[in-house]
């Protein structure tokens, strides 16, 4: 498997979808990175990830990781990568100017990281884990603890993990039973013993970084029991003094590095805590609101985790496909060819699949992008109340699609790159059943699909009344009124309608039976992302048209950007007609069978 940066989409989507130049002016003023700069960083990226991450990621796959005492080893190659990403600045591109960043939008981080992902998923959630760590002290750390531990952590000399599973509980975090205990012979007021195991840890223990920071929920003794008793914590592998000097280690270990299915190069830990000392974050008792800005963020790495797959299957895939001789094709696109075969790529079945997985590809890059643009606009103090309020409800709503979505759908991508090279594809030398594989915890991490759903429609839709999706349904309405003569623009239009109906009728069926909901959350959620990126396909037909002069050396560029659009409507769309049929069904179906009969 190789990997070559799409910098020419990535261009398209920054610079023509989204005129990257006039956001990055709108929140940041002066100090706004041009266009040069924008160009200068993600070219350097995209030179790192090719040349030093994606060779290793075969590597990773092949020799895993592996606990020698009380260390994780990483694969061959991956501390050395490190260092070198940390030596380059990489770790402190968004990071806060007053605690050793560079100040940049934490779009342009986003953008990198898709890269170092698509080089090499298991490697990137060593530093990938560390920016949510990073935003949660951020907004709920006091004064001392980001003094001690933020400049460590933005330069990359320390990672951090985010501890939340335990082997009785998963999504149930009211389940938790780690426990923690203020600690009487410390002069400090936030400060505890934690005890307990956790699991399913990324990167909880390994050899790049002279200290792990962990963000640990635990319950404080006499809390409330559920998800109200819990609290936040940041508990250190090595303890920190004030300068944030190391000191002794912490009562806390690695007891198992996780054999699983993929991502073999990255440690999935089961950590213990035996009584180690952490420090409150935030309130008592307010450890799962805290624990959001953690998960949040996590939740559009792995949009930006699924999407990657699906880029990178579907580049060798494509050049598979132009090289793999099989059989004549009945229309040749070479009829002067005398040879007994043709490449794949002349086959139409061969090309659905590749069509699906462009589709998914510059599709999913169009949500991710944009979502990345709320962040930025969220956390601006360039604009005005309003504005940020309409980035966090599009943020809000955008989220669990992105990544219940583009999840699910990196998995049909990456089994249509198996298919696409056929036996060669599922043995290991061609590496995409790496792909598959490590795709697959994608639909898993940070909550499931159904969870996804779960706090779209729960959370977030109905607990507004649907006024939380205001904000997109009205960005959506201007683009089809200002395009009211475009045939793209009238089918969104419709499955918009369709849309809203739909949200309807789950409400009016949930107050009838509360399993409505919870039956309805997959289809919904997979029916929200088809309805999103025809949004943003449609934009991108719209610009294309325009751009299509007859003149320009890019028109075939333009005219690909058209045709899968085109392709996107007429044969994946059509998807969304079954997915509103199995809401319908009611959750009757499901639910009418009993226990003893499965």
């Amino acid at each position: 498997m190789s990997y070559k940066a799409p910098l020419r989409d990535i261009a398209f989507v920054l610079h023509e979808l989204f005129d990257i130049e006039s956001h990055y002016r709108n929140i940041l003023g002066n100090n706004a990175p041009d266009k040069d700069l924008v160009s200068a960083i993600i070219e350097e990226c995209a030179r790192f990830c090719e040349e030093q991450l994606a060779p290793l990621n075969a590597v990773g796959d092949r020799e895993g990781c592996r606990l020698e005492g009380e260390s994780v080893v990483t694969p061959s190659g991956f501390k050395q990568a490190y260092q070198n990403y940390k030596d380059n600045g990489w770790p402190a591109l968004s990071g806060p100017i007053e605690f050793g960043g560079q100040g940049l939008p934490d779009s342009l981080r986003y953008i990198t990281t898709e890269m170092t992902i698509s080089a090499n998923h298991a490697w990137s959630n060593y530093p990938g884990l560390t920016g949510g760590a990073i935003t949660t002290l951020l907004r709920h750390g006091d004064s001392r603890r980001k003094a001690q531990f933020l400049p460590k952590m933005i330069s990359g000399d320390w990672s951090g993990t985010m501890c939340l599973t335990e082997p009785q509980c998963g999504s149930d975090l009211g389940l938790i039973r780690t426990s923690a205990i203020h600690d009487d012979e410390s002069d400090d007021s936030r400060c505890y013993l934690i005890t307990g195991a956790k699991l399913f840890i990324s990167s909880g223990e390994h050899d790049l970084t002279e200290n792990i920071v962990h963000i640990v929920l635990a319950r404080i003794a006499g809390a409330p029991k559920g998800t109200k008793g819990l609290s936040l914590f940041l508990v250190p592998k090595y303890l920190v003094d004030e300068n944030g000097g190391i000191g002794r280690r912490n009562r806390l270990s690695c007891g198992a590095v996780e054999s699983k299915m993929g991502l073999h190069g990255n440690a999935t830990c089961a950590m213990n805590f035996d009584g180690a000392v952490g420090y409150l974050i935030g309130d008592a008792n307010s450890g799962l609101q805290a624990m959001f800005s953690y998960i949040n963020e996590s939740r559009l790495g792995v949009a930006l985790h699924g999407h990657c797959h699906t880029e990178v299957s579907y580049q060798n895939a494509r050049e598979y496909a132009k090289q793999r001789l099989q059989m004549k094709a009945a229309h040749r696109t070479d009829s002067a060819s005398a040879r007994d075969a043709d490449p794949i790529i002349q086959h139409p079945d061969v090309r659905r699949m590749l069509m699906t997985q462009k589709a998914f590809a510059e599709g999913g890059r169009m949500l991710n992008y944009f979502c990345t643009l709320q962040i930025d606009k969220s956390q601006s103090q360039h604009l005005d109340e309003t504005a940020k309020e309409e980035a966090e409800k599009l943020l809000a709503v955008l989220t669990p699609i992105a990544k219940g979505f583009l999840s699910e759908v990196s998995l049909e991508t990456t089994n249509y790159g198996i298919q696409v090279f056929g036996g060669h594809g599922y043995i290991a030398d061609n590496g995409q059943e790496q792909e598959f594989r490590d795709a697959r915890i994608t639909t898993i991490y940070e909550g499931t699909t159904a969870i996804q759903g779960l706090d779209l429609l729960g959370r977030k839709i109905f607990s507004t009344n649907g006024a939380i999706l205001q904000p997109l349904q009205r960005r959506i309405g201007q683009f089809i009124a200002a395009n009211a003569n475009n045939n793209y623009a009238e089918m969104l239009e419709e499955h918009v309608r369709e849309w809203n109906a739909l949200t309807r009728w789950i409400g009016a069926a949930s107050a009838r039976d509360a399993d409505e909901v919870n039956a309805a959350a997959v289809e919904y959620i997979l029916y929200s992302g088809y309805v999103v990126l025809a949004y943003f396909w449609a934009q991108a037909a719209v610009i294309a048209d325009r751009q299509l002069t007859g003149v320009a050396d890019d028109d075939a560029f333009y005219r690909a950007k058209k045709i899968t659009c085109d392709f996107y409507f007429r044969r994946l769309m059509p998807r969304t007609l079954t997915l509103a049929a199995a809401i319908k069904s009611g959750a009757s179906a499901l639910m009418v069978l009993s226990e003893s009969d499965f």
